[in-house]
């Protein structure tokens, strides 16, 4: 059995979504579902299985695929990542997939050479560039942060327009039932810039519980996560993300969702009162 939509979309089309379990592959996939789209499941756990260290499988997570939504895992940013990027819109594109929507990177470089790849493919394509997602607190690295009551980060006091994946996963899939999304470059954030002092703040005003901010310095930070036992790569995306990315380069707001969706992105405090409503931050008695 696959992991493929029964339901057909009116033209049949099939969609591929690439890290279909994570953040925003999940959400897009369920989007596309709603709107009684045809999708795949593109993970490591799913039937066919697609994983980014084993270009010999990529064929047949691709047969009869017609658009692809691109994630790479941990991050575009990884040596390597470009080279494999450009194998798979190769294979991709032979194989008759005519749209790609990629999610990229805001602010790094080896993202925007793996998005000039998309744009050469010779095929619709829509680039959404994004950086700090809302869901790092409550579905990512940094839930158990907010659980145990203090946020212990590098991230000094700089300002970050923190963005939601639901917005994300929005403007994913206008691109891909919408025509005029083609050839778009939509860069996303949130509508404020913040630091992780503020995120601290609306926590702690949604949960109804101090949640405090503790500013550490970079090196002990990756030290910790490395003696945590978690994974090198990972590892190696926290000390680019919070030595590189995080470094002023995106401090500033863009019209992304707007332009995209025609309305304004969430807000992190929206964003944090409804997953407080969930429970998902509550601790044990």
């Amino acid at each position: 059995m696959t992991n493929d939509q029964n339901k057909s979309s009116e033209n049949g089309d099939l969609t591929l979504i690439l890290g279909g379990t994570g953040k925003t592959g999940r959400r897009v996939a369920e989007r596309l579902q709603a709107k009684g789209c045809r999708v795949r499941i593109g993970s490591r756990s799913s039937t066919p299985s697609f994983d980014w260290d084993n270009e010999k499988a990529w064929g047949a997570c691709l047969d009869g695929v017609s658009a692809v939504y691109i994630t790479y895992a941990p991050d575009l940013a990884m040596p390597g990542a470009v080279d494999a990027i450009q194998s798979f819109v190769n294979l991709a594109v032979s194989r008759g997939v005519k749209r790609l929507v990629l999610l990229s990177g805001r602010g790094e470089e080896e993202a925007q050479a793996c998005e000039k790849v998309v744009q050469a493919a010779g095929v619709e394509w829509t680039i959404v560039r994004a950086s700090w997602f809302n869901q790092n607190f409550s579905e990512g690295a940094f839930i158990d942060m907010v659980l145990s009551g203090a946020i212990t980060l590098p991230a000094g006091s700089q300002l970050e327009p923190f963005v939601d994946t639901d917005d994300i996963a929005d403007v994913a899939v206008a691109a891909f039932t919408e025509d005029h999304h083609s050839g778009q470059i939509y860069e996303v954030t949130g509508p404020r810039l913040m630091s992780v002092a503020d995120i601290a703040a609306d926590l702690s005003a949604a949960t109804g519980r101090k949640i405090d901010y503790i500013d550490v310095p970079h090196d002990a930070f990756v030290a910790e996560v490395a003696s945590s036992g978690a994974p090198k790569d990972v590892v190696w995306m926290l000390d680019y993300l919070f030595s590189t990315v995080l470094d002023g380069r995106n401090a500033y707001l863009t019209d992304g969702v707007q332009r995209a969706l025609g309305r304004a992105p969430r807000d992190f405090a929206d964003y944090a009162r409804e997953v407080a409503a969930t429970g998902a931050w509550r601790t044990a008695a």
